[in-house]
């Protein structure tokens, strides 16, 4: 009993950023229709409810109701396995990330973290590394020539950069000596000029860069090029197996942008807090406005994910593989050689050498 009873904690934040997660993906459909729409001096959805918030729930009835088809040729199994190897493995990652400081409820102080992991950052690569198996096994299984061509570039396309994107949190790592996302996101407490993406400006554009590509986004939406591929790997996909695909990439768009807020733009850290905490004296407000900072910037890259969409056409495959190969990689090589030559000559400082 007394085990459950310090278990509780994170298992009701499990469960609320479960319901937050879905919530976040359902209506970043709905955002996204909307910032298309402005940019392209439309409407958008205004027809389910007012001003058409009830449009994700429409779609998702749809998604529900629609029939479900499983083509003869496909390994009925692996066609299965696919897309819920993609739901699963983004809904893992938001595990590690820390939503705010600590909160004082009943008595008992706690983090609004789920599981601290030393070996946060590590994680999250390992389990977006697992995701590109719900494409390539979902594609292969299809049994279609274009499906399986949308899920070798796919799978070709996350490896590529996820090489850069690991090279780039190398150099943060050797500048923060932690992999812990609280670690992290507390030595950026201290107002903006503390926040990493000025420490480490290069290693932010890297990793905002293999972002768009680990999530699918356009320009690096060659998996699912509608003009080359009819509908790229998820092709003879219905209902909601189809759905999964679809939701996971808005998941991944939102973990994406919680990553980044909290590896270079201070987590749950805003300025003023200290000042906030000396006029009330309590850590819970202090806390709670910092879940708001925190989902503030989720909310602004989210926004800037389909900005960027709606903007930057796609790029060739090629053009696509020689920025990752080409430029990317030498770059966060050379990034990380200089925080390397940093940091040595920091600690040679530190101990009098």
């Amino acid at each position: 009993m007394e085990t459950l009873i310090n278990f509780l904690p994170s298992i009701i934040i499990i469960f609320t950023m479960f319901v937050v997660t879905l919530l976040i993906a359902l209506y970043s459909t709905y955002g996204e229709r909307k910032v298309a729409a402005f940019l392209q001096d439309r409407i958008g959805p205004n027809r389910a409810g007012p001003w058409g918030l009830l449009q994700p729930f429409a779609d998702g009835v749809k998604m529900f109701t629609k029939e479900e088809i499983i083509p003869d040729s496909a390994n009925k199994f692996l066609f299965i396995l696919g897309p819920s190897i993609a739901m699963i493995c983004c809904l893992m990652t938001s595990v590690v990330l820390p939503w705010g400081g600590e909160l004082t409820l009943f008595g008992k102080t706690f983090y609004l973290q789920a599981v601290d992991l030393n070996i946060g950052v590590l994680y999250v690569f390992a389990v977006v590394s697992v995701s590109v198996y719900g494409i390539m096994i979902g594609g292969w299984a299809s049994n279609n020539k274009w499906s399986l061509m949308g899920a070798i570039r796919g799978s070709s396309q996350i490896i590529s950069y996820e090489l850069s994107m690991g090279l780039s949190i190398i150099a943060l790592v050797l500048m923060t000596g932690s992999l812990s996302f609280r670690d992290i996101v507390n030595q950026q407490h201290g107002g903006i000029l503390h926040w990493n993406f000025l420490m480490q400006p290069l290693s932010f554009l890297i990793f905002l860069i293999c972002a768009f590509a680990e999530c699918n986004r356009s320009p690096f939406d060659l998996p699912e090029c509608e003009t080359e591929l009819v509908g790229g790997f998820h092709t003879e996909y219905s209902s909601m197996k189809l759905g999964f695909y679809l939701f996971s990439e808005y998941i991944n768009m939102f973990i994406s942008s919680a990553v980044i807020s909290a590896l270079f733009f201070g987590g749950f850290n805003f300025p003023g807090m200290d000042w906030l905490l000396e006029t009330t004296h309590s850590t819970n407000i202090v806390t709670m406005v910092g879940v708001g900072a925190y989902f503030m910037k989720i909310f602004f890259f989210i926004f800037f994910f389909m900005w960027v969409r709606w903007t930057i056409p796609r790029f060739r495959y090629d053009q696509l593989m020689n920025l990752g190969w080409k430029t990317l990689i030498p770059l966060a090589l050379v990034n990380l050689a200089v925080m390397a030559i940093i940091e040595m000559f920091k600690h040679q400082h530190a101990f009098g050498f």
